[in-house]
């Protein structure tokens, strides 16, 4: 599909938010960009993204870094079988984080927080 399509899709439905997810998003950090620049410049829906990269190593790759500054919330780290555990909200395994994207950018450093789900 293309963003168009996509956008198309996402503008109908005033009330949900994007979620990237499967197959992870950060293995076509390019197109996932175009369509979350599209999303922001035309929606103020959250954008959440769960990708088996940690945040770090997210940021050392441009146009990854690209995708992730465009992301309010990123769910990072590989699933764990040995860490699975099913009372933990938006994650299959405690090594997830849930970082709030925008306020680590600004503060330099990874800032989590599992209440963001009540936020967004």
């Amino acid at each position: 599909m293309e963003t168009e399509e996509i956008m198309k899709v996402i503008e109908a439905d005033p009330f949900a938010n994007v979620t990237f997810s499967g197959g992870d998003p950060m293995f076509q950090p390019e197109g996932f960009a175009e369509l979350a620049r599209a999303i922001r410049e035309r929606t103020d829906k959250t954008i959440w993204c769960f990708s088996g990269f940690r945040f770090e190593t997210l940021m050392q790759n441009p146009k990854q870094r690209e995708l992730l500054e465009l992301l309010d919330v990123l769910v990072d780290g590989p699933f764990v079988q040995e860490l699975r555990d099913e009372n933990l909200v938006f994650r299959g395994s405690s090594n997830q984080r849930i970082i709030d994207v925008q306020e680590s950018l600004k503060k330099g450093f990874v800032i989590q927080n599992s209440q963001l789900a009540a936020r967004w």
